[in-house]
């Protein structure tokens, strides 16, 4: 029978507790959110709502088509812009999703004789754009400049180090400034996705990289995602304009798909400049970030210390973890739950969102569910 090995598929991952589920939520939702990764709250907030509204209404509900046929319009152009400077650095091209966009940057960054070092806590994008390539990936030990110093010293020909700059399991940031040294040392580029970074660090939110001092830097290429603190959706990859122009001729992930949505690019324009408006709001989320921490290891939780705006908290088994998020939802609280094979190192946890919009009776109302729902 076509596809039967689906079947057994099936079987080991219910025996294995494992099983997906697609759970639609309404529109007004009576849960407290520290599930999505809306860090700043601003996917309701009524600017971003109208930038949406107003790019849609001038260019319709679709793109039309890829980047260089018709799917570029002023929007795409006026995105990129603000977002390269608002980051700080030279150049910017934007993608249907973050996804497309590690594609991007990997695959067209690692051609063929090339090395790849990959730390082995990226994300499944970075994973991917690592398989793709046509250079030669080695996986490195998590966040370890000296492996990939070891890496690099060990092959003679072109080379990328890539790395998450917040890692999305436990919320633990890269040593952005060492991985950098040690890639200019050798000659080297460094990619860097900060998805769970922008909004959240650097000053007034303009990211991990401009944070570490990265930003600019003819080394260096960055890959972003509007769909987190920026409350739209879409991804970006900036960095040297030598570098876009390679990737406009180059990534096949832009060339050959449809161009992002101009509600998506309108929202994503609003939030921008909400957040130059409104700097504090990452100092926010941090805050929120590092309250959440602070409660639960007072309750004896197993919390991981947040490096930007996720908190892991650790669960003893991947069923423990999975009934804890239920309990927790049925108890008016909405939680990530992470397990294997999602989690690289095997350890099933609560993922929550610091939401830099909460309010003090919230995060007390989260922490207290949490509590009272462990396993």
């Amino acid at each position: 029978m076509a596809f039967g090995w689906i079947d057994e598929q099936a079987r080991v991952r219910r025996e294995a507790g494992l099983v997906r589920i697609l759970r639609p939520r309404p529109a007004a939702s009576p849960l407290l959110d520290l599930a999505s990764n809306d860090y700043l709250g601003l996917a309701r907030h009524p600017e971003v709502v109208e930038g949406a509204v107003r790019a849609a209404r001038t260019w319709g509900g679709g793109a039309t088509g890829s980047r260089l046929v018709t799917g570029t319009t002023a929007l795409h152009t006026e995105l990129e812009r603000e977002l390269a400077a608002f980051c700080g650095f030279e150049a910017a091209l934007v993608f249907s999703s973050g996804y497309a966009a590690n594609l991007a940057a990997v695959t067209a960054l690692a051609p063929h004789g090339s090395l790849v070092v990959s730390d082995a806590g990226n994300h499944a994008s970075l994973i991917d754009g690592c398989r793709l390539a046509r250079g030669t990936t080695r996986v490195v030990e998590h966040a370890d400049p000296q492996a990939v110093r070891k890496a690099l010293a060990e092959h003679g020909g072109p080379a990328v180090a890539v790395s998450d700059t917040v890692f999305s399991v436990d919320g633990d940031a890269a040593p952005l400034a060492e991985l950098a040294a040690v890639c200019r040392e050798y000659g080297a580029g460094l990619i860097v996705d900060d998805a769970h970074g922008l909004g959240v660090l650097g000053g007034g939110g303009r990211g991990a990289p401009q944070g570490a001092g990265l930003a600019g830097r003819d080394d260096v290429v960055v890959t972003v995602t509007l769909s987190k603190s920026l409350g739209a959706q879409g991804g970006a990859v900036l960095g040297p304009a030598r570098v876009i122009d390679h990737l406009v001729n180059a990534a096949r992930t832009f060339i050959f798909d449809t161009g992002l949505a101009p509600a998506a690019a309108g929202a994503a324009l609003a939030a921008l400049a909400l957040l130059r408006r409104e700097p504090e709001r990452a100092g926010r989320a941090r805050a929120v970030a590092d309250g959440l921490h602070a409660r639960l290891t007072a309750a004896g939780l197993d919390a991981v210390r947040p490096d930007a705006a996720v908190v892991s908290v650790r669960a003893p088994s991947p069923e423990a973890a999975v009934r804890w998020a239920a309990d927790c939802r049925a108890a008016g609280l909405s939680v990530g739950c992470f397990r294997p094979p999602s989690v690289p190192d095997g350890i099933s946890r609560l993922r929550l969102t610091a939401r830099g919009d909460l309010t003090a009776e919230q995060v007390e109302r989260a922490v207290r569910v949490i509590v009272e729902a462990r396993p």
